[in-house]
């Protein structure tokens, strides 16, 4: 369906901070409702004008629902690209319209023990997946959940903090941040992010995955867990390119 057949609607910029020297959080609120309904996980498609037409791009929303008419998104500025540049010159208050929520990138049910994995801004959608159940006992219960997050240095940790924070309140959530790039004095996991996956899946074919992320690195992980036993139904990914 074209986009002008789509509801479409309008988001306010609330807040925009550097997450690194060329990736952006945003925080937005939605005019026309009071309640902007989505699931962790999905994307919204937003609309801008450029050499004469309009065009869209997509980007998942990186929060949880949290019952009111704010989301969020995380995105990198692209050299010689227009659209992610155009969002990250925003200044807030400004307005951008968007359609949707889209996409099928979203929780099982019921949950079971569970593995994110994500590179850089694939996190942006496994943020919103995490907050989302560790906010309420009653959606985790007594579940295990794994987040891989894979970057090249230590400083394309996007919401490192927030991740150690939720990993000291919550025992049964566990943070793993890889780096596959030399980094001085770093004593964390190293390498490439299946490595990791590799460890805690060996030997279980009773959870759920969820990988976002680049083509490669995504395939890479799916192979790896078909290899494992793992149904390729309890294997939940999206790809950014």
């Amino acid at each position: 369906m074209p986009a002008t057949e789509r509801k479409l609607f309008t988001a306010r910029l609330l807040q925009c901070r550097d997450l690194s020297d060329s990736t952006k959080h945003f925080a937005w609120e939605v005019e026309e409702a009071h309640k902007f309904d989505f699931q962790a996980g999905q994307f919204v498609s937003m609309l801008a004008q450029h050499d004469g037409r309009e065009i869209t791009r997509a980007y998942s929303i990186a929060s949880p629902p949290r019952g009111n008419n704010t989301f969020d998104l995380c995105l990198n500025r692209i050299p010689g690209g227009f659209f992610s540049n155009w969002l990250s010159d925003l200044r807030e208050g400004d307005e951008v319209r968007f359609h949707g929520p889209h996409g099928y990138f979203t929780l099982k049910h019921p949950v079971r023990d569970s593995i994110f994995v994500a590179t850089g801004t694939g996190i942006a959608p496994i943020r919103g997946m995490v907050h989302w159940l560790l906010a309420d006992p009653s959606r985790n219960g007594d579940h295990e959940f794994w987040l891989v997050f894979g970057v090249r240095y230590q400083h394309d940790l996007y919401y490192d903090e927030e991740f150690h924070k939720l990993e000291r309140d919550h025992p049964n959530f566990h943070y793993v941040p890889t780096l596959s790039r030399e980094n001085p004095g770093w004593s964390g996991a190293r390498g490439y992010v299946q490595e990791q996956v590799q460890k805690l899946a060996a030997g279980r074919t009773d959870m759920d995955a969820y990988i976002c992320g680049l083509k490669d690195m995504v395939g890479a992980n799916r192979e790896l867990l078909k290899k494992l036993g793992w149904d390729r139904k309890s294997i939940v990914y999206e790809r950014f390119d």
